[in-house]
C-alpha cells in the first residue's frame, strides 16, 4: 500500500495535468475531440466539475491548497449569468443537473474553504444556479440523488434548503427498492455499478450529513448499505481488481467509491483495516493500468484507451467521475483509517447468489479470479454494445469480455460467454432480454428469444471450478449454433488445444476451457479483433462449440471453467442427462426443470 501522501500526490498529479486543458476562463475542461449527445460547452463544463470530487477531499484534509484559486474562478464565473463563461440555465433531462451533485460535497465539507472563498454575491450566484434542479423533469432513476445533494449542501452551508423538494425525489427512490440492501436502476433496470456508485454512495452521503434533520431516513440507508456490502465484497479479488460488467465502466475506480463513503461516514460494516485494504487495493491495480493519456488525462475506456466500449454520453472530461472513489482523502493523516494496517479481505464462500441481481458469484479458493454468472438485465434505453455489458452468460474478473465490432461474421459479434444463432447468412443472435428469470441457489433460469419463434431456455448453474450451461433449443427454423467461453489474450504465446468434443485455450496469462456435456457440437476457436476486450487491446481468440440444429427441439450442453495461470487444475466430473435431464457435478446431482 502507498502512504496517504503518495494517494494525495498522486490526486493533486491528476489535477495539476488537467489544468494546462482548461479553457473560457477556467470554467471548462477541453479534454479532447470527440463528442456526448450533449454540446461541448456542457461537457467542458462537466469535466471541470468532476474533477471537484477529488480536489475538495483533499482540501478537506489539508492538501492541494495551491490549486483551490483555479477552480474558486472558475465557479465564480460559471455561476455568474452575467458573465460570458457562464454555465447556462438547465433544462429537462439537462446533463448539468447530473455535474450540480458535486457541489452537495463541496458546500457539506466547510474545511475546503470553496464556500467560504465566494463573496455574498458569488454565493448567492452559485445558490441560484444550483437551484435550478429543484423544478427541472429528469430520467426516472438515480437521477432523482442530484437534487437532494444540491439541497443537502445548502442546508450544511448555512443556505435556504428545501426539505419538500428532498421528499419528492427521495420518495421516488423507494420504487426502485428491492429488499436486502439492493436498488435497481429505474424500475425494472439493471443492477449494476450504479447501485454502488450512486445509490448507496448518495444515500451514506446524505444519512452523514442529514441525519441531524432527517434521523429515521439516515438509520434505514445505513442498514441498507450494511446489507448491500455483504453482497458487494464479493465483487472484488485478493489483488483489488473487480468484475467489469454493465455500463459506465469509463468510471473505472468508481467501483469502490462505495467503501470510500463506508469509511468517510463511520458505516459499521466491515472493520476500517478490511475497508482500507479493499480501496486501496482497488486504486493500486487501476494506477498499474494505462488508462491515462499522454497529455495527462483519464481516456475514454476501461484499462486502456478505447471508444469502441463507450456510451453516448461519455465526454471527453466524463471519466473523472471516478474522483468519487477519492472521498477518503477528506479524512485527516491522524484518522483511523489512514493510521491503522490493510487487511485483506474478510472469509469469503466460493459460490455466493444474489437473487435480487439475477447474479451468482463465484471465486477460486485464492480469490485470484472472480467471475459472475447473470440473467435478467435489461433496459429499454438501448444503450451501446448494451447486450455485450449485459446479456452474457458469464463476466471475469481476470478475462473480461468483448464488445461487438460488427452485426456480420462471427469474429465480429462477441461470442464470448455467449450462444449464438445464425440463419446460415453470417448474421448473429444471441441472448437479450428475457422473458423471465428464476434463481433456485446457484442456478438461474432464464427464457428468451433471439426470433419470436424460437424459443431458448437457459440454466446457469454456478460451481467452484466454473460454470455449467445447459440449454434447451425450440426452433422451427435450420440455424446455425456456435456457443463461446471467455476470449484470451493471443499475445500471450496462444496454445489451442483441441479435443474430441471441446476447446482449450492455453495462454501465459490464463486459460479457458469449454467441453461439450453432450458430446454433440465441434470445436471451433474465434479470434476476435484488437480492441474488442475489455482489458486488454490485443486480439482475443475464445473457445467455443459450433452445430446446425434442424428445426424441432435439442439440448445442449456445456461446462467452462478459466484460470489466471498458465494450467487448469484436474476438471471436476461433469456429465448431463439430457434423457432424464439430470445434471451430475462431482456425484451431485440436479435435476434441470
Amino acid at each position: 500500500m502507498r502512504s496517504r501522501d503518495e494517494y494525495c500526490q498522486t490526486a493533486e498529479q491528476w489535477i495539476a495535468d488537467a489544468l494546462p486543458w482548461f479553457t473560457r476562463n477556467n470554467t471548462r475542461l477541453n479534454a479532447g475531440e470527440t463528442s456526448a449527445t450533449y454540446p461541448q460547452d456542457v461537457a467542458g463544463m462537466e469535466g471541470f466539475i468532476r474533477l471537484l470530487w477529488v480536489l475538495v477531499p483533499l482540501l478537506n484534509g489539508g492538501r492541494g491548497e495551491h490549486l483551490r484559486d483555479t477552480f474558486v474562478d472558475g465557479i465564480r464565473r460559471g455561476t455568474d449569468p452575467a458573465s460570458p463563461d457562464y454555465w447556462g440555465d438547465l433544462g429537462d433531462n439537462d446533463q448539468r443537473l447530473v455535474e450540480m451533485a458535486a457541489f452537495g460535497l463541496v458546500l457539506a465539507l466547510p474545511d475546503s474553504g470553496v464556500w467560504g472563498a465566494l463573496s455574498a454575491d458569488e454565493q448567492r450566484n452559485l445558490e441560484r444556479w444550483l437551484n435550478q434542479s429543484t423544478d427541472v423533469a429528469m430520467p426516472d432513476n438515480n437521477w432523482h440523488f442530484f437534487p437532494v445533494l444540491v439541497q443537502m449542501g445548502l442546508k450544511c452551508a448555512g443556505c435556504r434548503y428545501d426539505m419538500a423538494v428532498i421528499d419528492q425525489h427521495l420518495n421516488a427512490l423507494e420504487a426502485f427498492w428491492l429488499g436486502n440492501g439492493w436498488y435497481s436502476d429505474g424500475a425494472g433496470k439493471p443492477r449494476d455499478y450504479y447501485i454502488s456508485s450512486a445509490f448507496h454512495f448518495y444515500s451514506l452521503l446524505y444519512s452523514h450529513f442529514m441525519q441531524d434533520i432527517d434521523p429515521e431516513r439516515a438509520l434505514c440507508y445505513r442498514q441498507r448499505a450494511r446489507q448491500f456490502a455483504h453482497d458487494y465484497v464479493y465483487y472484488f479479488t485478493a489483488d483489488g481488481s473487480a468484475v467489469p460488467f454493465g455500463r459506465s465502466l469509463i468510471y473505472r475506480f468508481v467501483q469502490v467509491a462505495f467503501w470510500s463513503a463506508a469509511a468517510f461516514t463511520g458505516l459499521d460494516v466491515f472493520s476500517l483495516p478490511v475497508l482500507k485494504g479493499l480501496i486501496l487495493r482497488h486504486i493500486d491495480w487501476w494506477l498499474e493500468q494505462p488508462f491515462i493519456g499522454r497529455d495527462g488525462l483519464f481516456s475514454l475506456g476501461y484499462t486502456y484507451p478505447n471508444l469502441v466500449m463507450t456510451e453516448d454520453y461519455n465526454a471527453p472530461g466524463s471519466p473523472y467521475w471516478a474522483c468519487k472513489a477519492m472521498l477518503v482523502l477528506a479524512l485527516p493523516a491522524e484518522s483511523e483509517f489512514w493510521q491503522c494496517e490493510a487487511a485483506p479481505l474478510p472469509a469469503l464462500d466460493l459460490v455466493h447468489p444474489i437473487a435480487e441481481a439475477g447474479q451468482v458469484i463465484v471465486r477460486d479458493p485464492q480469490g485470484q479470479h472472480v467471475w459472475m454468472v447473470m440473467s435478467g438485465q435489461y433496459d429499454r434505453n438501448n444503450f451501446v454494445n448494451f447486450d455485450a455489458k449485459y446479456c452474457k452468460f458469464a463476466y471475469s474478473s481476470h478475462f473480461g469480455f468483448t464488445v461487438e465490432r460488427g452485426i456480420y461474421g462471427l469474429n465480429h459479434v462477441a461470442c464470448d460467454s455467449a450462444l449464438m444463432f445464425s440463419e446460415q447468412d453470417g448474421y448473429w443472435r444471441g441472448r437479450r432480454e428475457c422473458e423471465s428469470v428464476e434463481m433456485q441457489g446457484t442456478c438461474i433460469r432464464s427464457v428468451w428469444r433471439p426470433w419470436q419463434d424460437v424459443v431458448v431456455t437457459t440454466w446457469l448453474i454456478a460451481h467452484e471450478q466454473g460454470h455449467v450451461r445447459i440449454h434447451r433449443v425450440e426452433t422451427p427454423r435450420l440455424l446455425d449454433c456456435v456457443e463461446g467461453g471467455f476470449a484470451v489474450n493471443r499475445h500471450r504465446d496462444l496454445r489451442i488445444v483441441q479435443g474430441e468434443h471441446g476447446m482449450t485455450l492455453s495462454t501465459t496469462s490464463g486459460v479457458c476451457q469449454i467441453d461439450d456435456l453432450l458430446a454433440q457440437r465441434l470445436p471451433l476457436s474465434v479470434t476476435v479483433p484488437p480492441n474488442s476486450n475489455i482489458l486488454y487491446a490485443s486480439p482475443g481468440e475464445i473457445p467455443c462449440l459450433s452445430t446446425t440444429l434442424q428445426p424441432g427441439t435439442h439440448w445442449l450442453g456445456c461446462f467452462v471453467r478459466a484460470v489466471p495461470s498458465p494450467a487448469l487444475p484436474p476438471s471436476p466430473g461433469v456429465s448431463f442427462d439430457s434423457v432424464n435431464q439430470v445434471l451430475n457435478i462431482n456425484n451431485k446431482t440436479l435435476q434441470i426443470k
